[in-house]
């Protein structure tokens, strides 16, 4: 069975994007890889500009394990975006990601996926506990399913 476009207010944070010409495929819309560009622009850039994760300096890194997206409407430069973000997971050492993408003024989202973060130890790339800061930041955007 096909999930339902979700709406904005099953998201907890927002960031705008702006679509770019080269994000157009030859059908003339943003082509699918683009959207996991941005599931990784939002999450990541909510990480740092929250200051739990250094991309140089951080002792444990997220690790991409499993991602997903289904699409319902199309986006095409010059729109502008908001992608939204929630966890419905967060174990010990991994998280689930969801993000929901919307074009400006639009409630339900034109695409929607998740991705999964096994958090590692940098240089032995093996499992670790999540950050305790970045724990509480990543409680402030769960919304368990």
């Amino acid at each position: 069975m096909r999930e339902e476009a979700r709406r904005r207010s099953d998201y907890r944070h927002f960031q705008d994007i702006t679509t770019r010409w080269a994000d157009n495929d030859a059908y003339g819309h943003v082509n699918n890889v683009v959207y996991y560009s941005w599931f990784d622009t939002v999450v990541n850039a909510f990480l740092i500009n929250n200051g739990v994760l250094d991309l140089e300096d951080s002792k444990s890194i997220g690790l991409v394990i499993e991602t997903q997206c289904n699409y319902f409407s199309s986006v095409a430069f010059p729109d502008t975006i908001s992608a939204g973000l929630r966890v419905t997971r967060l174990g010990n050492s991994s998280v689930r990601y969801e993000v929901g993408i919307f074009r400006e003024g639009e409630d339900s989202a034109s695409a929607q996926g998740h991705f999964v973060h096994v958090y590692v130890d940098r240089l032995t790339r093996k499992p670790v506990e999540i950050p305790e800061a970045m724990r509480l930041l990543l409680q402030t955007v769960l919304v368990p399913i």
